[in-house]
């Protein structure tokens, strides 16, 4: 068992499709396995079954290999919000300690890497009141509308919202109204991954970064060819048929899953459902190198071989690598 002194933690983060599993993967085993490391999926839409091919989620064989923590644990019907996110990584990393690995916390979801670093406040249970006018004021004013509310009271929490993000929207709103003070005054604020000690450890933050938005383009765009090919709109289809209410869920507002529902319900032909989730994959993709950026003392290393890049970050951080 180790003890407290020179605990560490690495949170490997960037945008879809940069590689992120591969890396984290081939450190996992450059660290002896799970004798030397846990893995642990920071990816919001991983956490739901039976959303497989379009989460790009690892194959069965790669999670028998090398296993991850907290993917699968939720029905796509069910909210898994930041809170629970924080609170299950918490506990997955107490584990780790105790049995003497390296937690690895990989994704791309940074919502939830941002809280997990600069933590998160005990902010109020839902309101079904407030909530139920906050969504009918969604749904017939729109977006934008409600974004540009959230923009007047709490500019900086609305700048890390997106208009069409509905959730985050509402809750954002909800928030306010439940306790009249901004959001993003609610959050404790620390520092960036670089400089933060969580549980009584020190974070190494580092993310993969494309070589230029081309070459990420177009990666994005293999990537979601090889997702048909392997099924995607099949798993749609299961989905739909399994959970015949899913498309009032958060789970498939993700990105790629929402799209396919329109193409299922004959909105849009094949084609017009690539295109749309492909924009929306490299919208995402912008969305979260613009927090990538903006985090002070993250490492940022170029996308590469897998192998290379975890021979690279172990390099930097000859610590990681101390047992």
């Amino acid at each position: 068992m180790e003890s407290s002194a020179g605990r560490r933690i690495l949170l490997l983060l960037g945008p879809t499709a940069v590689g992120k599993t591969d890396v984290a993967m081939a450190l996992f085993d450059r660290l002896g396995g799970s004798e030397g490391a846990r893995l642990i999926s920071v990816d919001s839409t991983m956490v739901y079954r039976g959303m497989d091919i379009g989460s790009a989620k690892p194959s069965p064989a790669q999670l028998e290999r090398y296993p991850h923590a907290l993917i699968d644990i939720r029905h796509p019907a069910e909210t898994y919000t930041v809170a629970d996110f924080v609170s299950d990584a918490d506990a997955q990393i107490r584990a780790a300690f105790a049995v003497g690995q390296l937690p690895i916390l990989v994704g791309g979801t940074m919502l939830y890497a941002k809280r997990f670093v600069e933590g998160i406040a005990a902010l109020p249970v839902a309101d079904p009141v407030v909530r139920a006018e906050l969504e009918a004021a969604y749904r017939h004013q729109g977006g934008l509308v409600l974004h540009n509310q959230l923009a007047a009271i709490d500019p900086a929490a609305a700048a890390n919202i997106h208009p069409n993000n509905s959730q985050r929207l509402i809750r954002a709103l909800e928030v306010v109204r439940i306790t009249g003070q901004a959001l993003s005054d609610q959050w404790d604020e620390l520092n960036g991954p670089g400089a933060v000690t969580r549980l009584g450890a020190t974070v190494f933050g580092c993310a993969i970064v494309p070589e230029s938005r081309s070459v990420l383009h177009a990666r994005i765009a293999q990537r979601f060819a090889a997702m048909l090919d392997a099924g995607f709109v099949a798993e749609l289809e299961q989905l739909r048929a399994d959970y015949e209410a899913g498309a009032r869920w958060p789970s498939l507002r993700a990105v790629g899953y929402r799209q396919g529902l329109s193409y299922l319900a004959g909105e849009c032909d094949l084609q017009t459902f690539r295109d749309q989730a492909t924009t929306a994959t490299r919208r995402l993709a912008k969305r979260q190198m613009t927090w990538l950026r903006s985090w002070p003392d993250l490492w940022q290393l170029h996308s590469g071989a897998p192998i290379d890049l975890a021979d690279a970050i172990l390099k930097r951080w000859p610590e990681l690598d101390a047992r």
